[in-house]
């Protein structure tokens, strides 16, 4: 197949982590286990939620958004790797990768906002008890979702159209196991500079705000704690966002070290690896953190298992 500057090529090839066939197994096996566990563990959640009445509240309903989110996010690429690694091939279509990078986009982002507006409840349910009920009434808490969505989805839209415009010549690998805008814009033979421009733009503002909106709302949260005067109550009022911060703490600090880490010279096989940590092992571990350390979710599953509650 030959191919020059202003041929549309057909398909990508997906490298993924390792070319040792011995190793494979290994590794299909490892990942098939960490995808249903993300799955059931975040359907879990939902079901939890969406079953216990006491549990349909603004902090709940961002939860299961985020449970959501997380299912979807992971769904957009360990399928596809799955297949490749029991089949033998790291052949991805041209559409399907553009699919696959559309939808990873989306969800990344929907997380990204997601674990903000959860921020932002924390803040006024902590600072502005007395209001809560009325700032985050079920219209506002539905209109923040609705907005994160359409953020989200015109930004996908966006880059993805974008990377449509451009040629690609004969580099078709992609050094990841998934298809990531900064690999695929990186394989162009054209001019990617708006391409760049516009996802460094992007990743500052829809990365950056949602992430300054987070600290600036600890911050308070923090200040109103430290002015309670009982260990009890400051206890109390830690407990109810202990478990969204690590989560923000893990999604945070794995992504920026990921895309931080891009600068230096690190090879592709490190970025992939790395990459694991913020597209699958994070949203594995969430369900594990709010069940663990908020004991409305675990009586709420004890029901669903069937344990009796005390």
């Amino acid at each position: 197949m030959e191919l020059s500057n202003d041929t549309k090529i057909s398909e990508f090839l997906l490298l993924g982590f390792s070319e040792e066939p011995e190793l494979q197994p290994l590794i299909f096996g490892f990942f098939l286990s960490m995808y249903l566990i993300t799955v059931f563990g975040n359907l879990l959640i939902i079901l939890a939620v969406s079953s216990d009445s006491h549990l349909h509240t603004p902090m709940y309903f961002f939860l299961t958004n985020l449970s959501f989110v997380d299912i979807c996010f992971t769904s957009t690429t360990m399928p596809k790797m799955l297949q490749n690694m029991r089949t033998q091939s790291k052949v991805i279509s041209f559409a399907g990768c553009i699919s696959q990078m559309y939808f990873f986009l989306l969800c990344a982002l929907l997380d990204d906002f997601v674990l903000s507006v959860m921020a932002y409840d924390r803040f006024v349910a902590i600072c502005h008890p007395l209001r809560y009920t009325v700032i985050m009434n079920p219209q506002i808490c539905g209109l923040l979702v609705l907005v994160s969505w359409i953020i989200s989805v015109l930004n996908s839209m966006t880059q993805s159209l974008m990377v449509l415009q451009l040629s690609f010549c004969t580099d078709m690998e992609i050094h990841h196991f998934f298809c990531e805008l900064n690999q695929i814009v990186g394989n162009a033979c054209s001019d990617t500079f708006l391409n760049d421009m516009v996802m460094y733009l992007a990743i500052v503002l829809l990365g950056g705000v949602p992430l300054a909106g987070i600290m600036y709302s600890y911050s308070k949260i923090v200040s109103t704690i430290c002015r309670i005067s009982s260990a009890q109550g400051k206890y109390k009022a830690f407990s109810t966002c202990a478990s969204h911060l690590s989560v923000v703490s893990l999604f945070y600090g794995t992504s920026l070290g990921v895309y931080l880490s891009s600068a230096a010279p690190l090879n592709s096989h490190s970025s992939a690896v790395a990459s694991v940590m913020y597209t699958v092992v994070t949203p594995m571990l969430n369900p594990f953190i709010y069940s663990l350390r908020n004991r409305d979710i675990k009586r709420a599953l004890k029901r669903i298992i069937g344990i009796p509650v005390m």
